[in-house]
């Protein structure tokens, strides 16, 4: 009997492992490509573009280009339409995240229902806004917020209730533009919340039945902390989206009533193509970037602090 060589043994284990690594990062090797050649590279260029006056004349001719260092972000951050553009975008993502994700999982539960019928039609119909043009919806909405011909005030007016002139007074153009953010996207994160829903064990909500929990217990014991990793993926998911706002309030108000709807994002559209101060908008995307990085970073920070996962 031929005893096996414990060279060999040890030598072929190790063969195998770095053939399968090899072959692991020959088949990421095209996404990796493409994550360079459209994400890395436009990035830290557009980080070195911040750090110049990168204007209409260095457009012309780059011999205008010049270095300044840190000036467009100091001039940014001592620039009050910046600090009301920050103010606005924090107002629609405070409000507008809990509500999209209160919406969303709202739906996702009543549709899980089995007592619901036609729930596949009921499923298209809440996702079909998804879908559909920003800009096409976004010009529909304005005329369903028209201040005399609009759909909505005529419900008003049909109730006995004044009109609201929703896009035109700075105290309800943010609301009026949330109403149609959140019906916009609601239906994405509801089909997210509507798949972890049915993985969720029909036993641990007839266990709960049989100590005595009513719905709401259930909901509160069972559905939270099972979906509780997908709630932070949507709330990050959200607060990403609602900081990165503007075409919603481009094409339904033009930044105003008296810049009451100004993003960040449409701060930084206007300083780089309406002012031709690339440099300073690059500035702000990167503001942007960290400002979405820390409160991730918080959002998961606290996630882990009360487990929602591990």
């Amino acid at each position: 009997m031929t005893v096996a060589d414990p060279t060999l043994a040890r030598v072929k284990p190790s063969r195998g492992r770095g053939a399968r690594e090899r072959a692991a990062w020959a088949f990421v090797a095209p996404a990796m490509l493409a994550i360079g050649l459209f994400f890395a590279i436009p990035v830290i260029a557009a980080l070195l573009l911040s750090l110049t006056d990168f204007d209409i004349y260095a457009l012309a001719n780059l011999h205008n280009l010049r270095f300044v260092g840190l000036q467009n972000y100091e001039r940014l951050l001592t620039n009050p339409l910046f600090w009301g553009a920050m103010k606005n975008t924090l107002t629609f993502a405070v409000l507008g995240v809990p509500l999209s994700i209160a919406a969303s999982l709202a739906a996702a539960v009543i549709l899980n229902a089995r007592v619901v019928k036609w729930r596949p039609i009921w499923r298209v119909m809440f996702f079909a806004p998804y879908v559909t043009t920003l800009v096409a919806t976004a010009v529909v909405w304005r005329y369903l917020l028209h201040t005399r011909y609009g759909v909505i005030n005529w419900g008003l007016e049909s109730l006995g209730l004044p009109a609201v002139d929703w896009l035109g007074d700075p105290s309800t153009s943010i609301p009026a533009i949330l109403m149609f953010v959140v019906w916009k996207i609601f239906g994405y994160n509801m089909l997210i919340f509507l798949a972890v829903l049915q993985t969720v064990p029909d036993d641990l909500y007839e266990a709960a039945r049989i100590d005595g929990a009513g719905p709401w217990k259930q909901f509160r014991h069972v559905t939270l902390p099972a979906i509780a990793p997908t709630m932070l993926l949507v709330s990050i998911i959200s607060v990403a989206s609602f900081f990165q706002l503007f075409a919603e309030p481009y094409v339904m108000t033009q930044g105003g009533p008296a810049q009451s709807t100004v993003t960040v994002l449409y701060f930084m559209y206007e300083e780089g193509f309406k002012w031709w101060n690339l440099g300073a908008a690059s500035a702000v995307a990167f503001v942007l970037f960290l400002c979405i990085l820390a409160i991730t970073l918080v959002q998961l920070a606290v996630a882990k602090r009360v487990g929602a996962y591990q």
